[in-house]
């Protein structure tokens, strides 16, 4: 392949550009090999010619076709090269807003100063357990990679996070473990990923800084070591810290800050705990203030330092270290502020003021001597071999010996703290793994550079070393793999630049001897420099115009730097004095820091400041060799490489799209400079060296069959590529067939995209050279037709106006005779109108004046009779009006008299009393009245109820002998004299029936006036009782008054105290005594109340005792009563007939209702005097108390009392005051209740009253045979509804008794407790069970305490789900559990049956734990539901008698109430459901992706997607390798989980419950990776996507869950196929998008519009304008911040209680479940 075919015309390429670096132009002529000009046509249509130079003949650079435009891995670009890697930054970056892209083993990550909704718990989640090159570049993808590799691999993990400040090293490694927190949580309870997420905020705070280029800079290196368990849990963590940039806590460049402890503390100073501190606004600071600005935007330093607190905290660092950290970052801001002053004008004696407020303040915080302070930091000390000397500082000098002074305690303080965290975050079991998080500085290169960028270089090109020489090995080993035969690549080595600065006379040695020299300089040292390395090295350089600076030629640029400070920074003094001032500081942590391992040394009064805690050892006094700062960075890094070199490293660049900071704005400049520093491009140079493009065989065939011949095809597809290419690549070192794929040499995939849209552009040529000769053939036939057709129909239009042209004439001559004939007429019908209208106006103008005239002769007649009358009518009322004035006046003077009178009258005092007394009287009379009337009411309505009685029975009676008169109608006249005879009969019947009703009427009357005295006494108890309650309200009510203003005074009072006791350390030991007192006291008060709840019990015992004597007496009275009517009835009924036996029946009935009403009242009646008789005795015992104090447990005046102790004392008495609140409106509630009930039923009396009173009137007036039959009527009816109101009375009357005998068995228990402790008090007799008569299986089971385990093994822990047995019933064991748990119902064995429900549970979860599965889940999830259907269904209450038919009734629970363990039951239920879910997810989760997303169900579709592969996807392979997932794979598995959940009987509500969360995680989990796979975001995945849904959606009709909701689940996934199919182009497409994406939010929109990849040539990308207009048209939509569908979403689950038509005693146990130790009744 020649270099004229690749320049050939409309190719792409790219030329240098001074503004832009690189510019895209096409060439517009054929480039020829002798031309030396190439003539191109930039982008804005600008005509070019680009000269060629002759000794290199290098030609511009190939711009990579446009199916690989953006694409996400840079290694899989055709040309690899500088200008290509930087367009495709830049579209991924602009256009798709993409901020990752993979080159080979580096993740390039650019800043995009915006916060993106890219790193929530459900990305995280999306890229867990996911291959890296399956999904979008993502910094989650690399933190991924490690954990897989550590896992799978068992090797250690390190991921390289460099670039240049601000580029986003620190956000990156915060999200890096932030991954790993939420994807290997610890698996303990301590929380240690959260632990080593706190350490973020401490170490930004502590070690980050605002500088020109990054408001959170971090300024300082750090390696994080995060271990990891057996099971790949998080364990612990460690950090180690390298170069601290110390000398900014005392220099701050402008625009820039010093670190964030500084302004966070300055702007919480008002807090009241910082008062100690006594700072101000950070501007009063010198060393804060130095850069002008103190603020950042968006920023809260007070919120910010909140959180380092909480940090601190959750570190494990108390309170007080907290504040003695404070106390010491206080104190260096105090320190830069100390005024240095001298007498002399050369300033060389300096001295520091005594007035110096600062000073002051320094050593008080730290707990120093002041007057030695300000002597040491003015003099300094000079030993000799003799003599020791003490020497006065220049001004100059003694500021530097403070600012050194704050360097070093602020490094000291910060290692101190690192220390402590690596404390809290060390793990006492030994790791198994660590992935190592390297967040360090990239390459710097500055107008000054000095010592610190030297070291950050220097750091760069050994790690640039270990990267190289890693891309390297992983090439090499790719090519093993795949069985290529390779030469070794040559690549850059930059070991001679690194030799230069380590190796022996480097730099840095040259630079550690100087600083041994006792004179030794910086101009000394840069000349020994350039004596050294001038000529010897190649990577070393002096500058022109410079004897005080070098350069060194690094692998990212040469970078001039200035020797001058190297020396101090080297050495990093810090003079002895001040040290040992500091040591013996009385502050703890001060000492700590400065008596700990640091490494000190005498040696000229001068100690070392060691950074890295890994390094610090104690140096001898004398020893002549101290360890520098270069030669400890030197140590540290060789450590950091070694633990590099043991680990499989991860590389993040993180890049800086501009300087200014703003949002996805792109510098080219910048970013190629940081391309070259950064090692990306070095990376594309090694993978440009080898094989960049990979193919695997199956891809290359579906790409490139277009260029196949019918000869090149073969049965093996690798076959058919290899003959393929050897025809169209003629070069065959351009390409190697590996074992998978194969391998192309760099531009070789651009040439055959080249070849392969000439092949498509010439197949487009013929089809529509083909079409449009077929289009012009058609086109002429039409014509023709055309032709003929339109000369036909013209001859027809031509006779049609002939036709017409005649018919006009015709019509025309008819028109005018027609019209001539209606003119005349017309004319005669106007003369005969007009004569006619003539004569009828004279006729009748005469008629109307002889009218008129008649009219007005009539009116005055009229008028005149009606004004007579009315002139009588007025001398008639003025007479009348007359009259009644005089009788009005008459009467109103006689009135007055009388009102004087009876005014007279009033006055006096007896008028009054004949008043009131008349009134009392009327007012007695009436009430008297009133009773009566009630009784008389009464009597009768017990008539009417016994006549009706009667009449009923004669009724039947006569109907019997109707019936026998009509059958036997011959023998009327043989039966009349019986007739009469049965009449007497009658007659006598009658008279004896009015003698029981009087004998009934009057017992009656008896048990009624015992009945009205009940309801008086009840009246009187109910007003003692609210009495009493008002009492106590008003007692409560005083007490919580007095209380309140004890604990306000109280506490006032300990406010003083505490204020005045502050600041006595000494009255602690007397504090403490007090506090023992006051625990004496506190045992005594519990003594106390302990004797009060033994008299509670006394006085619980005595009510009780009480209440059953009373009951006793009760009975007996009320038995005694009962048998005496009894007698009577028993006494008539021998000697009377059958109607008597029924009257006395109804009589006895009667009797027996009300007797139980009279019971009812007198156990009503002795419950009030027991609650009675115990409130007096509670106000008894509280008055006999000493006062509120011992009431309450108070201490008695003269004793201090706490605080706490007062508020736990109120407490208590508004919890007393509460509970009695409580009792009170319950019986308040019960006596309204019982009221209502009492005029309900009297209503009910009046209305029975008036109804029998109308039958009786309505009954007289009919005729006897219609009377007997009306009464037969009303008699039955009366029956029936009595039979119903019975029934009814029954069922409640059993609730009843269930209640009494729960009550009794609770209450027979409580006194046998309280007959142990008193024996005085009688002894309840137990009621026992009345066990039912049990005839046939009544369904239930009875299950012995011994036999409870064997039950739960064979029903539960080992039964088969296999299992013939539970073929037809599934729920068996649920049906069985509840027969087990009513037989213990039925023995009224509560214990028995929590034991046996505790049982089932337990085997329940153990079975789950133990074989944890779908089908296993879903069978226990169907029998637990069932149990709890069960419980509900039987339960006995209103709701579960209608849902029971009248059979399963009888099986109702009788003596428990399992309304909690319902509860229990329904939380174990949801548990299961929730795990049921998670397993069907688990089957699912290996199966979506590949199924919905990658299967190609629509092959025509499917062989126009490949594309070509970078290093990342390295896994295709040929079809059969591995075993993939397909649509299919997913319908079966929904199949299997629809016939498991149907097979086991799981309530089809439930199902579609199931299946509608089913379907949601397939919904998510499929849009979630459509949204991070640029791969299938295309038309064509769209249409497979679209396909594959709606095969799911026929599937739920199929099954009918298509109304489960389950289809509103996949609204989101549907609506993201379409956008991908939809036209993208216009404003009209954008408002269509609009209206149809509402399911989707604006974020992933964006998101699918920003991915959309065409797969060919004659697909558009979606331009940016209309991505623009997009968002604009989504401004007013709801905003979300969640670009991902939420995977752990869980849609609440309802368990509707339908109850089973199956029959208890109708289940049959299948012995094959060994269960004949269960007995049956």
């Amino acid at each position: 392949m020649s270099v004229a075919e690749l320049y050939t015309k409309s190719t792409k390429v790219w030329i240098p550009d001074p503004k832009e670096v690189w510019k895209s132009a096409e060439v517009t002529k054929d480039y020829k090999e002798e031309d030396h000009i190439l003539y191109l046509k930039l982008e804005d249509g600008t005509d070019i010619e680009h000269h060629i130079n002759q000794k290199t003949q290098e030609l511009p650079y190939l711009r990579n076709p446009d199916i690989l435009m953006g694409e996400n891995d840079l290694t899989a670009l055709s040309y690899l090269h500088e200008p290509a890697v930087l367009h495709n930054l830049k579209v991924r970056f602009l256009d798709s807003n993409n901020i990752y892209t993979y080159c080979g083993i580096v993740l390039v990550a650019i800043n995009p100063y915006e916060q993106l909704p890219l790193y929530g718990d459900d990305v995280i989640y999306a890229y867990s357990g996911q291959n890296v090159g399956d999904m979008d570049p993502h910094i989650f993808a690399v933190a991924e990679e490690a954990y897989k590799q550590m896992a799978r691999d068992e090797k250690n993990q390190s991921i390289i996070i460099s670039g240049e400040s601000g580029a986003g090293k620190t956000m990156s490694a915060k999200c890096m473990m932030r991954y790993f927190a939420t994807v290997g949580g610890s698996a303990s309870e301590t929380n240690v990923e959260e632990k080593v997420l706190a350490s973020n905020p401490i170490m930004e705070a502590i070690g980050n800084a605002k500088t020109t280029r990054n408001d959170n800079s971090s300024r300082f290196g750090k390696y994080i070591e995060i271990s990891f368990g057996h099971r790949y849990h998080i364990m612990g963590a460690n950090m180690r810290t390298y170069l601290l940039e110390k000398s900014r806590v005392v220099f701050q460049a402008e625009e820039e800050r010093n670190y964030h402890i500084f302004y966070q503390l300055c702007a919480s100073a008002n807090l009241s705990e910082f008062s100690e501190l006594e700072l101000g606004s950070a501007e009063n600071y010198y060393y804060v203030n130095q850069g002008g600005d103190i603020y950042i935007d968006e920023r809260d330093d007070v919120a910010d330092l909140e959180r380092t607190r909480n940090a601190f905290s959750m570190l494990g660092i108390c309170e007080s270290y907290q504040m003695e950290i404070f106390q010491i970052l206080a104190s260096v801001l105090h320190l830069g502020n100390i005024n240095i002053q001298s007498n002399e004008r050369d300033g060389e004696n300096s001295f520091i003021s005594s007035n110096d407020k600062h000073l002051d303040l320094f050593c008080k915080l730290l707990g120093l001597e002041r007057n030695q302070l300000a002597h040491w930091l003015c003099h300094r000390k000079l030993v000799t071999l003799n003599e020791t000397y003490i020497k006065s500082m220049t001004i100059k000098q003694a500021t530097r010996s403070s600012d050194a002074l704050a360097k070093h305690i602020y490094e000291q303080l910060f290692n101190w703290i690192v220390n402590q965290i690596n404390k809290a975050l060390r793990s006492s079991s030994k790791q198994h793994a660590f992935i190592g998080v390297l967040d360090i500085y990239g390459f710097e290169t500055f107008e000054n550079n000095s010592f610190e960028q030297f070291c950050i270089n220097y750091a760069n090109e050994k790690l640039q070393q270990q990267f190289n020489l890693h891309v390297f090995k992983l090439e090499q080993e790719e090519y093993l793999i795949e069985g290529l035969s390779w030469t070794l690549i040559d690549y850059h080595d930059n070991q001679p630049c690194i030799d230069v600065i380590e190796a022996k006379l480097g730099v840095l040695d040259l630079l550690d001897e100087e600083c041994r020299i006792l004179n030794g300089t910086d101009e000394k040292w840069a000349q020994k420099l350039y004596d050294r390395h001038e000529h010897a090295s190649y990577h070393f350089r002096k500058p022109r115009m410079s004897n005080s600076a070098f350069i060194i030629l690094h692998f990212a640029d040469d970078v001039l730097y200035q020797c001058e400070g190297f020396l101090e920074k080297n050495r990093d003094t810090v003079y002895e004095e001040p040290i040992n001032i500091l040591k013996a500081s009385k502050s703890e942590l001060i000492t700590e820091l400065f008596h700990g391992k640091e490494a000190v040394s005498a040696g000229r009064g001068q100690i070392s400041n060691v950074t890295l805690k890994s390094l610090r050892k104690t140096l001898p006094a004398t020893s002549e060799h101290k360890k520098t700062v270069g030669y400890q960075f030197r140590a540290s890094l060789h450590l950091l490489m070694e633990a590099l070199n043991s680990t499989t490293p991860h590389y993040v660049r993180c890049l800086k799209p501009n300087d200014t900071k703003q949002p996805f704005t792109f510098n080219p400049k910048r970013m190629v400079q940081q391309l070259r520093a950064c090692g990306v491009l070095e990376t594309i140079r090694l993978s440009a060296a080898g094989y960049p493009s990979r193919w695997t065989y199956v891809d290359f065939f579906s790409r490139y069959r277009v260029l196949m011949r019918k000869n090149d095809i073969h049965v093996n597809k690798k076959q058919t590529c290899k003959n393929v290419l050897e025809n169209l690549i003629q070069e065959e070192n351009k390409y190697q067939f590996g074992d998978t794929k194969i391998f192309f040499c760099a531009g070789q995939v651009a040439y055959l995209e080249k070849l392969r849209a000439n092949q498509l552009r010439a197949a487009c040529i013929m089809v529509q050279k083909m079409m449009r000769g077929w289009l012009q053939r058609k086109k002429y036939q039409q014509i023709c037709k055309a032709v003929i057709i339109i000369q036909r129909y013209t001859r027809r239009f031509l006779a049609k106006q002939l036709v017409e042209h005649l018919r006009q004439t015709r019509a025309a001559i008819i028109l005018q005779k027609q019209y001539r004939m209606l003119a005349v007429r017309r004319l005669y019908t106007l003369i005969r109108t007009a004569a006619i209208t003539i004569q009828a106006c004279a006729k009748g103008m005469a008629t109307r004046r002889m009218y008129r005239k008649m009219v007005q002769e009539k009116k005055a007649t009229i008028l005149q009779k009606y004004v007579r009358g009315w002139l009588a009518f007025l001398r008639y009322q003025r007479i009348r009006h007359a009259v009644i004035h005089l009788q009005c006046c008459y009467r109103r003077m006689m009135a007055h008299r009388q009102l004087k009178k009876l005014k007279f009258e009033a006055r006096s005092v007896e008028h009054y009393k004949k008043l009131n007394k008349g009134m009392e009287n009327k007012i007695l009379q009436l009430q008297c009245k009133v009773n009566d009337q009630n009784k008389e009411n009464k009597i009768l309505v017990e008539q009417v109820t016994t006549l009706t009685a009667s009449q009923k029975n004669e009724v039947e009676k006569l109907k019997n002998e109707i019936e026998r008169c009509r059958v036997e109608e011959t023998k009327v006249l043989n039966l009349q004299q019986q007739i009469t005879k049965l009449q007497e009969e009658l007659e006598r019947a009658r008279t004896q029936r009015r003698d029981a009703e009087v004998r009934a009427s009057r017992d009656l009357t008896q048990w009624k006036q015992c009945l009205a005295v009940f309801e008086k006494e009840k009246i009187e108890l109910s007003d003692k009782k609210e009495a009493f309650n008002k009492y106590i309200l008003e007692q409560s009510t005083i007490i919580e008054e007095q209380i309140a203003l004890k604990v306000a005074s109280k506490s006032h009072q300990f406010q003083v105290e505490f204020e005045e006791e502050r600041f006595h350390y000494q009255n602690l030991v007397k504090e403490f005594s007090r506090l023992e007192q006051r625990y004496e006291n506190l045992k005594d008060e519990m003594t106390y109340i302990k004797v009060n709840e033994m008299r509670g019990v006394d006085t619980a015992e005595t009510c009780s005792t009480i209440k059953f004597q009373e009951l006793e007496n009760e009975n007996q009275k009320q038995k005694n009563e009962i048998d005496q009517p009894r007698e009577v009835v028993g006494d008539t009924a021998t000697n009377d007939t059958r109607e008597q036996n029924d009257a006395t029946y109804n009589l006895l009935s009667q009797l027996k209702a009300a007797t139980e009403e009279a019971e009812i009242l007198k156990e009503q009646q002795i419950w009030l005097k027991s609650q009675l008789l115990g409130a007096r005795k509670e106000i008894d015992a509280m008055k006999n108390k000493a006062g509120m104090a011992d009431l309450f447990g108070l201490p008695k005046v003269g004793n201090k009392m706490s605080e706490e102790d007062l508020r736990c004392a109120y407490d208590a008495v508004r919890v007393a005051n509460k509970l009695l609140m409580d009792q009170l409106n319950e019986q308040k509630a019960r006596h309204v209740k019982e009221i209502e009930a009492f005029q309900i039923e009297a209503r009910n009396f009046k209305e029975k009253l008036n109804e029998q009173q109308q039958y009786f009137a309505q009954a007289l007036q009919l005729p006897s045979g219609a009377q007997m039959e009306v009464g037969l009527q009303q008699e039955i009816a009366r029956l029936i509804n009595e039979n119903l109101d019975l029934m009814e009375q029954i069922e409640k009357q059993d609730k009843t008794v269930h209640k009494l005998k729960t009550q009794l068995k609770s209450m027979t228990e409580s006194e046998k407790l309280k007959y142990v402790v008193e024996s005085k008090v009688c002894e309840l007799p137990n009621i026992p069970a009345i066990p039912w008569k049990s005839q046939d299986f009544q369904g239930m089971l009875e299950c012995r305490k011994e036999d409870e385990a064997h039950l739960i093994r064979n029903l539960i822990t080992d039964l088969n789900l296999q299992s013939d047995a539970l073929s037809a019933l599934p729920t068996l064991p649920a049906f069985i559990l509840f027969m087990c748990i009513r037989h213990a119902d039925y023995a009224n064995d509560e214990q028995r049956a929590h034991s046996l429900f505790t049982a089932v549970l337990g085997g329940i979860k153990k079975v789950l734990k133990k074989k944890y599965d779908f089908e296993m889940v879903a069978f226990w999830l169907s029998n637990t539901y069932r149990l709890l259907v069960c419980i509900r269904q039987y339960s006995g209450d209103e709701n579960s008698v209608e849902m029971n038919t009248p059979e399963q009734r009888k099986h109702v629970l009788r003596n428990f109430d399992l309304s909690q363990h319902c509860l229990i039951l329904s939380d174990l239920a949801i548990q299961l459901y929730h795990q049921l879910i998670k397993a069907a997810e688990e089957k699912l989760q290996q199966m979506i992706v590949s199924g919905m997303l990658e299967n190609d169900t629509i092959q025509s579709i499917s062989s126009m997607t490949a594309r070509p592969t970078g290093y990342r996807k390295k896994t295709g392979s040929l079809p059969g390798d591995n075993a993939t997932y397909t649509l299919d794979s997913i319908l079966h598995q929904l199949n299997s989980f629809h016939n498991i959940i149907s097979k086991h009987g799981l309530h089809p509500e439930i199902i579609k419950q199931v299946y509608r969360q089913i379907y949601y995680i397939i919904a998510a989990v499929t849009l979630n990776n459509l949204l991070l796979r640029r791969d299938v975001c295309s038309f064509s995945n769209g249409v497979q996507i679209r396909n594959n849904v709606s095969h799911l959606i026929e599937w739920l009709r199929g099954k009918n869950l298509h109304q489960s909701g389950a289809l509103e689940t996949l609204e989101p996934l549907i609506q993201a196929t379409l956008l991908l199919q939809l036209n993208k182009m216009t404003d009209a497409d954008a408002e269509a998008i609009c209206a149809m994406c509402t399911a989707l939010s604006k974020p992933q929109i964006v998101k699918i519009l920003t991915l959309y990849t065409p797969i060919n040539e004659f697909e558009e990308r979606v331009p940016v304008a209309f991505i623009k207009n997009i968002r604009n048209l989504l401004a007013n939509r709801s905003p979300s911040r969640h670009l991902l569908m939420e995977l752990k979403h869980v849609f609440a689950v309802n368990f509707p209680i339908i109850p089973s038509p199956v029959r208890l005693d109708k289940i049959k146990i299948p012995e094959i479940l060994n269960l004949d130790f269960l007995n049956r009744f």
